[in-house]
């Protein structure tokens, strides 16, 4: 097992960002990458989100936002920087770690994500 694979006890994290608009999701998804508060975004649209809100049951088409990233960014600077931009009153801005991945593709995310790609 590598050393990356050892150390790694949930210092990456897949974050899951919905935004009303396909144009909305691009704009978070390149302002985290110009501050190199993500090494990857995938965009997924549209999806349908059910939620309630106000007390009531809504369904809206929203697109996807799936961010590979550090957890040492996702409080003090990821999730600003996101409601900077986001229009939602309470955006969904969640993370899951990464339990396993590739020691390549960490250490990229490691390196773009610190800069120093």
């Amino acid at each position: 097992m590598s050393k990356r694979q050892d150390n790694m006890d949930n210092q990456f994290i897949i974050v899951f960002i919905t935004a009303p608009t396909k144009e909305v999701g691009e704009k978070i998804a390149n302002a985290l990458l110009d501050k190199k508060l993500a090494a990857c975004v995938n965009l997924i649209s549209p999806i349908r989100s059910l939620y309630i809100w106000e007390g009531r049951t809504n369904a809206d088409e929203e697109t996807l936002l799936v961010v590979k990233t550090r957890a040492d960014l996702f409080a003090d600077q990821l999730v600003p920087a996101v409601k900077a931009i986001h229009p939602y009153e309470v955006p969904e801005i969640i993370a899951l770690p990464i339990v396993m991945g590739s020691s390549d593709y960490l250490e990229w995310i490691e390196a773009v994500t610190s800069g120093s790609l």
